[in-house]
């Protein structure tokens, strides 16, 4: 008995000896995410939308003439600078002029005719007076003096008519403006009304621009436009919205839209120069912007990691987006301003998982 206490001792120390030399376990290791941030500021600055375009006249006449025929003479030139009622181009008037010799013809015949019908006049009331003429010969007479008057009205009237036509054989310019184009030249036959020149009036400039389907809104709602050209960097003229068009363009499918340019200056701001339209705040109100990458889609909402400064850990908040433009999103709630919020690598992240940020915080 007393053998088998001993060895059960000794096989006893011998386990806890072994126990004693194997290694102490060890925590699980927790993975860290490496990741970039912003941080989220709040102020009145929204996504500032841009748009091209071109300075424009605010007033442009497309001048044709108001009687067919052939030019024989072009006055101007495309850039000409036009006072009202310079000529701009002339139509055979041959033509015109045989017709107006015609008219004349039938005023003097009218003339003479009213003339004979007055004699004739005061030869019946004299032939009455002695009774060689009857009543009805006399009202005969009066009534054919009518007549003649008649035909002199009528005959003056083609007159006036044929010299107003041979007036219509010199297109003028209806303003003082430049000629921006020139759509006929000398020898071309052309039709009454066919434009043949596009005269942009002096004064007020425009921009016009076309605006995308899903950017009207924005643009009805901005607050201040700004104006811009290419050939000009660093001035800027402030604009307002003169007109957006109600329906889209059948190619383009955009809304044309044109921007008044407050006191402009002509010397600066020529027809035809590529200029841009900034509307620095289309919202209206106060917002904060983040980089596209920092969305996430969950379960049909939009999401956001923001990062716990005490415990470098990230929980998802839920926020509602606003305008986007190129690269930016407005979020319009969701955060208050001054959150860290995760903008590189959101798709591999957990909630409550440990992070690391890289490059610092932007």
């Amino acid at each position: 008995m007393n053998v088998n206490y001993r060895t059960a001792a000794l096989a006893i120390s011998a386990a806890s000896l072994l126990a004693g030399c194997s290694p102490a376990p060890t925590a699980e290791h927790e993975e860290v995410r490496v990741v970039r941030t912003v941080v989220a500021g709040q102020g009145n600055g929204t996504v500032g939308a841009n748009y091209s375009g071109e300075i424009r006249a605010r007033y442009e006449s497309q001048l044709g003439f108001r009687t067919s025929g052939k030019i024989v003479a072009r006055l101007v030139e495309v850039g000409s600078h036009v006072k009202r009622g310079q000529p701009l181009l002339q139509l055979d008037a041959a033509q015109e002029s045989l017709l107006l010799t015609a008219a004349g013809a039938d005023t003097d015949a009218a003339q003479s005719r009213v003339a004979q019908a007055k004699v004739d006049l005061a030869r019946t009331e004299q032939l009455l007076a002695r009774q060689f003429a009857s009543q009805a010969e006399l009202d005969h007479q009066r009534l054919a003096l009518q007549q003649a008057e008649a035909q002199l009205r009528s005959a003056l009237a083609r007159q006036q008519l044929n010299v107003n036509q041979r007036g219509y054989t010199s297109l003028v310019a209806d303003r003082d403006g430049v000629v921006s184009a020139l759509q006929a030249e000398a020898g071309q036959v052309v039709a009454a009304g066919q434009p043949v020149v596009t005269l942009a009036a002096d004064g007020e400039r425009e921009v016009a621009i076309s605006i995308p389907e899903s950017r009207v809104d924005e643009l009805r709602l901005a607050r201040a436009l700004e104006v811009s050209v290419w050939a000009h960097p660093g001035r800027t003229w402030h604009g307002s919205l003169r007109q957006l068009a109600p329906d889209t363009d059948s190619v383009t499918r955009t809304y044309s839209a044109r921007i008044t340019i407050e006191q402009p200056d002509p010397a600066l701001l020529r027809l035809g120069m590529t200029a841009s339209v900034h509307a620095p705040d289309v919202d209206g109100k106060s917002a904060i912007r983040l980089p596209l990458t920092a969305i996430v889609d969950g379960d049909g909402k939009r999401l956001v990691w923001v990062v716990d400064p005490k415990n470098q850990r990230v929980a998802a908040r839920e926020v509602q987006l606003g305008s986007a433009q190129n690269d930016s999103v407005l979020v319009t709630a969701g955060l208050a301003g001054g959150e860290t919020v995760v903008t590189a690598g959101v798709h591999l992240l957990q909630p409550h998982q440990l992070v690391r940020v890289t490059g610092g915080a932007k």
